[in-house]
């Protein structure tokens, strides 16, 4: 059976490597069978989360340089270029024009530009997308430098308009919900506006908490039944929609 019949869940962006143990929480999110794509902020970080998911099942690690950290990171660049042809998956990468990111944003765009400059160029790379208060910025560049048949973007917890929501599918863009994105009017309202078949789910732990302690890949349970909350579907429907989405991201 294939990685997609046997995975319990999809956790398409989480952060094991930032939690106090990551080789435990890599442990338990195999156990639980739930298909992770862990992310990586610096292309520093990504040989020892390489070697810790080399061998794992349902495990995947990103290579990524997160926007947020390309203002002293920017200078790893090279690093994630010589990087690139050791994995499938990109991230976490994109664009933060928050006001505490805003002054690096002509850098961002320059290290994002590269990176799907080299995604395009290599072909068949999935990345995992940032694009806080940057959506226009950041779907214009995927139009202009990475085509639809050279990678697939996955949005990360995507804030932006209904009508960004629409032209990132119409871009073939895939989105990846978690529970805090249900836990807004505006941010149900996007949610349940979402193509079914663009859905995936994600923690973004430890960044997102439940009961009190941070989010783990297991926890995609309450985001799939958040989601069929929702669009007022069965949790089934959901559970179904989003393990076939997954089926084109797996390697």
């Amino acid at each position: 059976m294939t990685e997609t019949a046997q995975a319990a869940g999809v956790d398409f962006h989480c952060h094991l490597d930032l939690y106090p143990d990551p080789e435990a929480a890599i442990a338990r999110a195999e156990a639980a069978r739930i298909y992770t794509l862990t992310v990586t902020t610096t292309p520093k970080a990504w040989s020892r989360n390489y070697e810790l998911t080399r061998r794992t099942r349902f495990v995947r690690a990103a290579l990524g340089l997160h926007p947020q950290l390309v203002a002293e990171r920017a200078g790893e660049l090279p690093i994630w270029e010589r990087h690139l042809p050791e994995t499938r998956y990109v991230g976490e990468v994109g664009l933060d024009a928050g006001p505490r990111f805003y002054k690096s944003l002509d850098t961002q765009k320059h290290v994002f530009r590269t990176v799907l400059e080299g995604c395009a160029e290599a072909g068949g790379k999935i990345l995992t997308v940032h694009s806080v208060r940057s959506a226009p910025a950041v779907l214009e560049m995927i139009e202009q430098y990475l085509p639809r048949d050279r990678g697939t973007v996955v949005l990360h917890w995507f804030t932006g308009s209904k009508s960004e929501a629409r032209r990132a599918a119409t871009l073939g863009c895939y989105f990846s919900v978690n529970t805090e994105m249900t836990r807004s009017d505006r941010g149900r309202a996007l949610v349940a506006g979402l193509p079914i078949d663009r859905i995936l789910t994600e923690t973004d732990g430890p960044f997102t908490q439940i009961d009190g302690r941070p989010s783990e890949p297991a926890d995609v349970k309450a985001t799939v039944a958040a989601i069929a909350e929702v669009r007022s579907v069965p949790v089934d429907a959901v559970r179904t929609a989003v393990k076939s989405n997954l089926r084109p991201m797996l390697t």
